[in-house]
C-alpha cells in the first residue's frame, strides 16, 4: 500500500487510576489495522522489576516502538533502582533528543505504586491532578468516565474496570479483554 493510502493501526484504551493506598493499571487487548480487527486479546500491561523494583506500564501506540520504550526505560530504571520520576525524566530527555527515538509511536503509562506518570515523545512527563489518567484511542472515554467515579466507594480495580468497559462501548477501537494489573505504595 501506498504510504498516503495506509490506514494506519488504531487500537488500545489503557488507564491508570491510584486511589486507597493502590495503583491500578488497565488496557484492553484490540489492535486495529483500518477497519479490521487484526487481534483482540493483545497484553499491553506488563510488570516490569528492574533492580528488584516492581513497575507496572502500559502502552498505547506501535507495539514495537512501546517494547523499545520499554526496555529503555528498564535500563533507565536500573541505572536509578527505585526512582520512577528521575528514570520517567530521563527516558522523556532521550526520546525528545535521540534521532532514532523521536520516531517511536507510542505513550506510556508507568508507576511503582506511589506515582503514576504518563510519559510522552514530546518530551512530556505528567503526573495526572485527579489520581486518573488514560492514553490511546479511547483515553478520553476512559478517563472521564474514571473521574465520574473517583468519589464513589468504588476501589481502584472497580473503577478502572467500569470506566474501561465504558470506553469499549463507545469506541470501536477499544474491546472489552482486559489486562489489569494492581501495585501497592
Amino acid at each position: 500500500m501506498a504510504e498516503d493510502t495506509f490506514p494506519g493501526w488504531h487500537g488500545t484504551t489503557i488507564i491508570g487510576v491510584k486511589k486507597g493506598g493502590e495503583v491500578v493499571i488497565a488496557g484492553d487487548g484490540q489492535v486495529s489495522l483500518g477497519q479490521t480487527v487484526i487481534k483482540g486479546t493483545a497484553r499491553k500491561v506488563r510488570r516490569l522489576k528492574p533492580g528488584g523494583h516492581e513497575v507496572v506500564a502500559g502502552f498505547a501506540g506501535s507495539t514495537a516502538d512501546a517494547f523499545t520504550l520499554l526496555e529503555r526505560l528498564e535500563a533507565k530504571l536500573e541505572a536509578t533502582p527505585g526512582q520512577l520520576a528521575r528514570a520517567s525524566v530521563e527516558l522523556a530527555k532521550d526520546w525528545r533528543t535521540d534521532k532514532y527515538l523521536q520516531k517511536l509511536e507510542a505513550m506510556l503509562i508507568v508507576t511503582d505504586g506511589a506515582d503514576l506518570f504518563v510519559i510522552t515523545g514530546a518530551g512530556d512527563v505528567l503526573e495526572p491532578e485527579h489520581d486518573v489518567t488514560a492514553i490511546g484511542s479511547g483515553g478520553n472515554f476512559a478517563l472521564a468516565a474514571a473521574r465520574g467515579m473517583m468519589d464513589s466507594d468504588k476501589s481502584a480495580e472497580d473503577i478502572a474496570r467500569a470506566a474501561m468497559a465504558i470506553a469499549a462501548d463507545i469506541c470501536v477501537y477499544t474491546n472489552g479483554r482486559l489486562t489489569v494489573e494492581t501495585i501497592r505504595g
